[in-house]
């Protein structure tokens, strides 16, 4: 069975507290909200969950790097997402730990847009 390095420890640890950071301030980064979610919700209300967002489990978060939720906003399921792209957003991120070199983006979706 393979095992975890203290270097990919402290690497995940570090996504985890950028991502975190970024989902609660919304600085750093780039939003984008789908078409179905401006059209059917009230966005400060989304906001405000996701921001509040603490549900964290091996179910949605695997990697342990607080990227992905879900969320029950009365009959629709959003999901947000977290992806850290280079600045150009063309590619990944060559070091989603470096922010310097990482736009993080986090995407905004109905559950059946996805």
């Amino acid at each position: 069975m393979p095992t975890t390095s203290a270097a990919d420890c402290t690497r995940t640890n570090a996504i985890r507290e950028l991502n975190d950071a970024f989902r609660k301030s919304f600085r750093g980064g780039k939003i984008f909200v789908t078409p179905g979610v401006t059209m059917r919700h009230d966005l400060p209300e989304i906001i405000r969950q996701v921001r509040e967002y603490d549900t964290f489990d091996q179910g949605n978060d695997p990697y342990k790097e607080h990227d992905f939720g879900a969320l029950k906003i009365g009959e629709d399921l959003l999901f947000w997402k977290i992806d850290c792209y280079d600045l150009d957003l063309a590619n990944g991120s060559p070091d989603p730990t470096d922010v310097a070199v990482t736009c993080r983006v986090l995407t905004l979706m109905l559950a059946d847009e996805y």
